[in-house]
């Protein structure tokens, strides 16, 4: 049984994103001017992975979650996988990725209205699990039980994909958005919690001094 905490948590975050625009600029909290760069490191990060060979990931499919418009969608994961699912909590960002993602978007899959804690993938589905700028919305306990059921969604040889910002020390919270920022080493001990390794972890460069630091990690 959730607690009243846990449950305003997560209805303040859902209200939060009910009144931002569904535009670039709106995902990314003003800082549009980043998503080339943002995209750009992504697949350098992405490509170290995908292709034919021993102990390469697929391209058959992969999973946007915290989807939003789509923004990651069009410009990172349709360009590299043939199918591609997303799952947002708030169902205008969904509606407004229909048009956004523009012919492409006829091979999306799945438009999936979900958190992440009641998400529950399809076994087996996915070569890669993409997860940017949202685990900040789910407690310890849910990021963890999510990742579990992320293993079991995935491809042989498929990959979780976390991208986020990242404290300096412990868990800073955000009353705005009602998410939480966590420490590298909290994130790794969650990672660890739910049974995933490691495979390979960066640092984002170039993005503005004032923001977090953002990292990347893939787990398997």
């Amino acid at each position: 049984m959730a607690d009243a905490g846990e449950t305003s948590f997560y209805s303040n975050a859902v209200d939060y994103w009910r009144d931002v625009p569904p535009t670039v600029d709106g995902m990314l909290g003003g800082y549009g001017s980043i998503s080339s760069i943002d995209i750009n490191g992504s697949k350098g990060f992405l490509r170290k992975f995908l292709g034919e060979g021993e102990g390469k990931t697929g391209t058959a499919c992969a999973l946007d979650c915290g989807a939003g418009i789509g923004r990651i969608t069009k410009r990172l994961l349709l360009p590299l996988f043939r199918t591609v699912d997303l799952v947002d909590v708030t169902q205008e960002f969904l509606d407004k990725a229909k048009t956004y993602l523009g012919e492409e978007g006829q091979r999306v899959g799945r438009y999936l209205c979900s958190g992440l804690q009641d998400l529950v993938p399809e076994s087996g589905r996915y070569d890669v699990i993409w997860i940017q700028w949202v685990i900040g919305h789910l407690t310890d306990d849910h990021l963890v039980d999510f990742l579990r059921r992320c293993q079991t969604a995935l491809r042989p040889n498929g990959l979780v994909v976390i991208k986020d910002n990242v404290a300096l020390e412990g868990v800073v919270p955000d009353e705005v958005d009602s998410s939480v920022c966590r420490d590298l080493s909290i994130v790794h001990a969650l990672v660890g919690r739910a049974g995933l390794q490691i495979l390979h972890e960066e640092q984002q460069t170039d993005f503005p001094k004032e923001i977090y630091q953002v990292h990347t990690l893939a787990l398997r």
